[in-house]
């Protein structure tokens, strides 16, 4: 890569993780970050931080035109118990600047429950997380209408134990499941450089932790 990827959401989470990974590769990586939580961390270990809100469009804009990007991940979300969230408004700024910024990939990490994905999830999850999935799959539409390069990942319910190695993907939007975060960014590293990935809406589960025992076809990353 000769540009530097731009990510959002590096603060915690999947996006923490996937900050780790890229780090270990030596890539170069901008993050964007609203406050100054977890800016010591990520600069020890080489990343450069933006200081922004991704609800601030300017400021997005900005962070992002400060050098030149080639990818952008995004990561961002909330809770539903959250005041105004960044699921859609703040995706939908990060969209906007890299269409700007002329980046050749967005990859966006939403959730299983997301779009034509809403099926898998039983209507108990539906009905607790249904303003945030409905942000999110503003979010996607926003990125499908863009022009931009896209891979969407939609993992399935996230772990915080360590990695299993196991996360995979599938375009089925019935699979659910779980999957470990730090297997999540595993798989979204792996999708930055998968050409094959290109303009395609995935769901993230882990191997051995499938809801069920559906009849699915695992996409190739190799």
């Amino acid at each position: 890569m000769t540009g530097a990827i731009f990510l959002a959401g590096a603060s915690r989470g999947v996006g923490r993780e996937i900050a780790r990974l890229l780090a270990a590769q030596n890539q170069k990586v901008i993050a964007l970050l609203r406050s100054d939580v977890a800016r010591e961390d990520l600069e020890a270990i080489g990343i450069s931080i933006r200081m922004g809100d991704a609800l601030n469009a300017e400021a997005v804009e900005q962070a992002m035109l400060s050098k030149p990007v080639e990818t952008v991940i995004s990561t961002i979300g909330g809770k539903p118990t959250d005041g105004e969230r960044s699921d859609f408004k703040g995706n939908r700024n990060l969209i906007d600047a890299a269409v700007k910024a002329g980046v050749k990939k967005f990859i966006l990490v939403t959730s299983i429950g997301t779009g034509d994905s809403a099926p898998a999830l039983p209507l108990q999850a539906m009905e607790t997380l249904g303003p945030v999935l409905a942000e999110k799959e503003q979010a996607e539409n926003h990125l499908l209408e863009s022009g931009l390069t896209y891979t969407i990942i939609r993992p399935g319910g996230l772990r915080s134990e360590p990695p299993k190695g196991e996360g995979i993907l599938t375009e089925n939007p019935l699979i659910a499941g779980t999957i470990h975060r730090a297997d999540v960014a595993e798989l979204v590293c792996r999708c930055l450089t998968a050409e094959q990935t290109n303009n395609k809406i995935l769901s993230a589960v882990g191997r051995t932790t499938i809801f069920g025992s559906p009849q699915f076809e695992e996409f190739n990353l190799t």
